[in-house]
C-alpha cells in the first residue's frame, strides 16, 4: 500500500488522485469539444504557407528562415542593447537625483 502513496504523504497522495480524476471526469465531459477544436487546427494548420521552397533541396530550401530567423536576432539584441542603455540611465539619473 505504501508503494502508491505520493510524496509521503496520504493527504498529497489523495489531492493528486483527486485532481486526475477530475480531469479525466472534464475530458470526458467535453470530449467532443475537445475533439472538434483538434480538428479545426488541423485544418487551418493545412492552410498555413510554411516559410521554404518545398521544391529546393539542400540548404537553400530553408533560405527564408535562416534570414529571418537571423534578422530576429539581430533585432533582439539592438532592443535588449537599447533597454539596458535606457535602464542604465534612467537608474544613475535617479540615483544622481536622490543623492543630490
Amino acid at each position: 500500500m505504501e508503494a502508491l502513496m505520493i510524496g509521503g504523504s496520504w493527504w498529497v497522495t489523495a489531492l493528486v488522485y483527486g485532481l486526475s480524476l477530475v480531469t479525466a471526469a472534464v475530458l470526458v465531459a467535453y470530449r467532443v469539444q475537445i475533439v472538434r477544436f483538434i480538428r479545426e487546427v488541423r485544418v487551418e494548420l493545412g492552410k498555413c504557407t510554411w516559410p521554404w521552397d518545398p521544391e529546393q533541396t539542400g540548404f537553400r530550401k530553408y533560405k527564408v528562415l535562416i534570414d529571418t530567423t537571423l534578422i530576429i536576432c539581430v533585432a533582439t539584441l539592438l532592443m535588449a542593447g537599447y533597454i539596458t542603455g535606457f535602464d542604465f540611465a534612467i537608474n544613475k539619473l535617479v540615483g544622481w537625483l536622490v543623492n543630490f
